[in-house]
């Protein structure tokens, strides 16, 4: 099908758009209340993804603060236990499902992938728009729980402890999790159809933006992974209200299948979580160090490495659930594979780095904030990857040092980058880069400050997930609750930032960073059709010279 917009379309409030002959009317730009609306323009619906998983973001890391507040002194003296577990399962919850896997690749895969490819929209705009739609009502199911005292077993949900604690609550936050892979299951699908199929043919495969590669492999990996945890939770569901016994050991079920069924998507749901973060890095760096990718086929290679190896670590999650010798053994050894695409990827960013004229504004920070935590949180996952350490530390504050260092210092830099980067493509306008300086000083001392002492913590045997502890930790968990202050407080500089400069802030125009992905050839924020004539791609998306000089990537045809 092809579909173009008249050049000379006469100024009005609608545009024109033949599409095979028929004719439809569309708003020149959407209004504000269109974003509160059913809307199948691919843009509103990353932007609805993007503030949607940025609330939720408030609401769970205002948890954890109550959290960090409780855990300052050894007793129980701020937050009932049992209210403390809640929030400690559904502040993992709400940071994981509803926050980082929503706003990387719902947000940034469905405002960017159609534009880097050169499509009008995705491939299927009305599944897309529904994808987004389940998960406010998952939030709200996880609220509500709270009402019934709050699923309480961790954002792990193991039996038999899911299975006596809070049985509505639980069943709240099960049916809010298969809304969430639900969503997630049809955005892959749209995404995998969209970059497949609808690039524009002049894009060879080697000039397809490296973000777009790791999508692809995201919503591979997520395709594949996300339908065995529904499983797995349906069957949990089952057990809670219908009184069948597929987990309970009284019963003759098997809770070590739940951690099985479990663990096979939410191991690679740490890859769904990076993966597209490590796209929007790919593209973050060259254009502030205006130097080309290095290793391009090999960063793109690795995406798809790192999406078949990571379907074969789950059980490092299971070292001391009784697994025998030689499955600790193989899932040793393919824990620490996994590493090595990985590695690939930080090596060419440092490369890329190297020499590079490096701009250092507020997305270039966190991008290089990302690569300095996230080797921290890898170097501490291939210890914890290995059977004997894991068992030595498993269950410790080591492993909350280690998530939070991958996820917290990768994930959510990451993000913090891609917002930066692309915030006036997205509005039109440059957000204050001495607001977004104060908030990585902020993100960046907080988060070391934070999670740096809980290596120690774990190694010295305090446990995770308890919320009176033995008074001889007292002094570091004190350091990591000032760290947590300072986190929390860092929100403040980069909301006022986002607010004021979308309100008010200085106007971007179309390609403010010199940039030469395809997304940046259109207008900011781009039309509701994206382009008036489909680009033509010229040559490839990262080749930058150091002498500044930047030639167009695409020519309208």
């Amino acid at each position: 099908m092809t579909l173009e917009i008249p050049r000379n379309q006469p100024p009005g409030k609608e545009a024109t758009i033949v599409v095979a002959g028929t004719t439809h009317h569309h708003p020149e730009a959407w209004k504000w209340y269109d974003y509160f609306t059913f809307n199948v323009d691919h843009k509103v619906i990353g932007i609805q993804y993007l503030v949607t998983a940025f609330l939720f973001y408030l609401i769970g890391g205002l948890m954890a603060v109550a959290m960090r507040a409780e855990l300052a002194t050894p007793d129980a003296d701020l937050l009932d236990p049992n209210l403390y577990n809640a929030f400690m399962t559904n502040h993992g919850t709400i940071m994981i499902f509803l926050w980082i896997v929503p706003s990387a690749i719902g947000g940034f895969g469905n405002f960017l992938v159609p534009l880097m490819v050169g499509a009008r929209d995705m491939a299927f705009p009305k599944l897309n728009a529904i994808a987004f739609w389940l998960n406010p009502p998952a939030g709200l199911l996880i609220l509500a729980s709270f009402f019934f005292g709050g699923s309480q077993s961790g954002w792990t949900a193991y039996p038999p402890l899911s299975l006596v604690t809070a049985p509505i609550a639980q069943s709240l936050w099960i049916l809010a999790i298969v809304l969430v892979g639900t969503s997630s299951i049809l955005g892959s699908l749209n995404f995998v159809v969209t970059i497949l199929f609808m690039k524009v043919p002049s894009m060879k495969w080697d000039q397809v933006p490296l973000f777009c590669w790791a999508i692809l492999a995201t919503s591979v990996l997520a395709l594949l992974s996300t339908p065995v945890l529904a499983a797995g939770l349906v069957l949990l569901l089952f057990d809670l209200n219908f009184g069948t016994s597929f987990f309970k050991p009284d019963a003759g079920g098997n809770v070590v299948i739940y951690q099985h069924l479990f663990w096979f998507y939410s191991h690679p749901a740490v890859y769904l979580m990076i993966l597209p973060i490590f796209g929007i890095m790919s593209e973050v760096i060259p254009v502030h160090a205006r130097k080309p990718i290095f290793g391009y086929k090999a960063i793109a290679y690795s995406s798809l490495a790192i999406c078949v190896v990571g379907l074969f670590v789950w059980v490092h999650h299971m070292f001391t659930s009784g697994t025998p010798g030689w499955m600790r053994m193989f899932f040793t050894i393919s824990t620490l594979i996994v590493a090595v695409p990985t590695g690939v990827k930080i090596f060419g960013w440092v490369a890329t780095l190297w020499g590079g004229k490096i701009r250092f504004t507020s997305a270039m920070l966190f991008a290089i904030g990302l690569l300095m935590m996230f080797v921290m949180g890898g170097l501490s996952g291939v210890t914890m990857g290995t059977a004997p350490f894991d068992v030595h530390v498993h269950d410790t504050y080591y492993v909350v040092a280690h998530f939070h260092y991958v996820l917290f210092g990768g994930s959510v830099f990451g993000i913090y980058a891609g917002i930066y980067h692309w915030f006036p493509k997205i509005t039109g306008r440059m957000m204050n880069e001495t607001l977004g300086r104060i908030h990585f000083i902020l993100t960046f001392i907080g988060t070391n400050l934070t999670f740096l002492p809980m290596h120690e913590l774990g190694l010295q045997g305090m446990p995770r997930r308890v919320a009176m502890y033995d008074p001889q930790f007292t002094h570091l968990n004190e350091i990591c609750t000032i760290g947590a202050y300072i986190l929390g407080i860092s929100v403040i500089p980069f909301t006022i930032n986002a607010l004021w400069s979308w309100i008010g802030g200085k106007q971007a125009g179309d390609n403010p960073w010199n940039a030469l992905t395809l997304e940046w050839t259109t207008s900011s924020p781009p039309a509701i059709e994206n382009w008036e004539v489909l680009p033509v791609v010229s040559h490839g998306p990262y080749e930058y010279g150091h002498d500044g000089e930047v030639q167009p990537v695409a020519a309208n045809s």
